[in-house]
């Protein structure tokens, strides 16, 4: 079974090492040039998807990696009102441990035969069972699997659908070491997760294993073009931190405080989702897994999701090795089943967060009744 998987991301690298645990090999074609080639992001929540780590045979490097103390939280309102305040203790389970996105990826690569990634290999298209590539190379398969994240090109074989705008936009900014810069900011923040919410905005700050702070600052209900509009001059850093804080007017000032003390990095990311419940006719030679398939709001759903499929085609895959069209249709029934699921939870969470009073609703979520 020649099988070729597009994107060496967290749901293509498991699909590869549950393939490899099971005899079966495959080969992962990544456009990055290498796996240090860009940052990989922050903090990932990982809970249902240590099901596919503890399967992948992963469970233990996992838990050497994951910050416990990733799973405190701190509710607030705009006006600086603490809502929730969770500290878990340091005997408490590793049910939803904070893992640095980098250091699960290279758990992961570690886990493959040399070789197994082959870097520098952007998608392009693909024709009769052949997979071409940007560099020219081409790759036979029997099974393509698209694991090429949101903007995936793959999916076009499949489908038409594609991403839209869900009315957030998210400009993310950061605080390197901010226990030795700030430590007046760091206690206040905690060691896990710090959210304030409320008027249609949002700041979402994350502690990284490596000091580092990254925070989401969210404005809801807003156009796909609202960066163009909004004043912020990204180019500038002094008055794009200027521009940020005049659209917090009002917040508390410790929330400004924040973005005042912020590094020069300040990126625009506009949010789009897959519409909810997608599904499309199966397709013998071709699949698709994580951000791929169901790419949802950014609710803590995308990473698990994507290791669980990786699994779970792995084991289907497994369990038909003669009959490729019946394991991806099998893959294809829970992945989809699961995904609208979560995909339906997602779009009701990001429904909560757009809300003028989301705090309190958030914490109704967090402690019903």
């Amino acid at each position: 079974m020649r099988i070729v998987i597009v994107g060496a991301g967290l749901g293509g690298l498991l699909l590869a090492r549950v393939l490899h645990l099971n005899g079966l090999d495959a080969v992962v074609y990544e456009r990055e040039s290498s796996h240090a080639a860009r940052p990989q992001g922050g903090m990932l929540d990982i809970h249902s998807g240590q099901r596919a780590l503890r399967e992948a045979g992963l469970i233990d490097g996992f838990s050497a990696i994951a910050r416990g103390a990733g799973q405190d939280m701190r509710l607030l309102e705009p006006d600086g009102t603490l809502l929730l305040q969770e500290d878990t203790p340091e005997d408490a389970p590793l049910d939803r441990p904070e893992v640095d996105r980098a250091d699960l990826r290279a758990l992961l690569l570690d886990a493959l035969p040399e070789h197994t990634v082959r870097w520098g290999h952007a998608f392009d298209h693909a024709d009769g069972h052949v997979a071409h590539f940007a560099n020219g190379n081409r790759a036979s398969y029997d099974l393509l699997v698209g694991a090429d994240g949101a903007n995936s090109r793959v999916r076009a074989l499949l489908t038409e659908v594609r991403p839209a705008h869900i009315g957030q936009n998210v400009v993310e900014i950061g605080i390197p070491d901010i226990d030795r810069t700030h430590p007046e900011l760091a206690a206040m923040l905690g060691r896990g997760n710090y959210w304030a919410l409320g008027n249609g905005q949002s700041l979402a700050a994350q502690r990284n294993g490596d000091g580092r702070v990254r925070i989401g600052l969210s404005f809801y209900n807003t156009a796909e073009d609202w960066f163009a509009t909004s004043g912020i001059p990204f180019g500038d850093p002094p008055a794009a931190r200027a521009r940020l804080i005049e659209l917090f007017a009002g917040w508390d000032a410790r929330f400004t405080a924040l973005i005042a003390a912020c590094e020069d990095t300040i990126l625009p990311r506009s949010i789009t989702a897959l519409p909810v419940g997608l599904t499309w006719p199966s397709r013998p030679g071709i699949t698709l897994l994580g951000d791929a398939a169901h790419l949802m709001p950014p609710v803590g759903q995308g990473a698990n999701l994507a290791l669980l499929d990786g699994a779970l085609l792995g084991r289907t895959l497994a369990a038909n090795p003669d009959d490729v069209p019946a394991a991806v249709a099998e893959y294809e029934r829970q992945m989809f089943e699961r995904a609208g699921a979560a995909a339906r939870m997602s779009a009701d969470m990001q429904e909560l967060l757009m809300s003028p009073d989301a705090a309190r609703k958030m914490l109704e979520f967090f402690q019903p009744g």
